[in-house]
């Protein structure tokens, strides 16, 4: 049997050493990816909430323009397609809390600005009454308004 020496306990300790940096850089590559991967998932939900807000902006100015996309509702007014456009960003705003893009304290002031609107304004009687929710908001943003906003009273 053959003597181990020291410049071979030295060479192993390197190869050791060698193999453990290669998996702390795989481990911190793939968390580095992870969140490329939602920065850019963020990044093609803020284009897409865009150009929604650009339709709606658009619904405001002419209302008319709204029977491109909804054939049912052809009398609607500005304070209705204006609904659409705040209803439009509650749903984005509550989509990137669920995504944990927004932290707690930017999430707290949109829920109090969001619960505020629905108390004070006449966007819950709209909300209740003339939009068709299942055609325009996905099910988990309903069930945040019909759970969440709506109940809202202040004694």
């Amino acid at each position: 049997m053959s003597e181990i020496g020291l410049v071979e306990y030295f060479g192993m300790g390197e190869a050791i050493g060698i193999i453990a940096t290669l998996f702390v850089i795989l481990y911190f590559s793939r968390k580095q990816m992870q969140t490329l991967s939602v920065d850019i998932e963020t990044k093609i939900l803020n284009d897409l909430d865009e150009r929604i807000h650009e339709m709606t902006r658009m619904g405001i100015e002419k209302p008319q323009l709204i029977n491109v996309i909804s054939k049912s509702e052809t009398g609607w007014s500005a304070e209705i397609a204006y609904a659409y456009h705040i209803m439009y960003t509650f749903a984005h705003v509550f989509h990137m809390r669920q995504r944990k893009v927004l932290n707690d304290n930017e999430w707290i002031g949109w829920l109090t600005w969001m619960k505020s609107a629905f108390e004070e304004g006449s966007i819950k009687d709209i909300w209740k009454n003339n939009i068709e929710m299942e055609k325009w908001f996905d099910p988990a943003f309903q069930e945040f308004v019909d759970k969440q906003l709506i109940p809202v009273v202040r004694k």
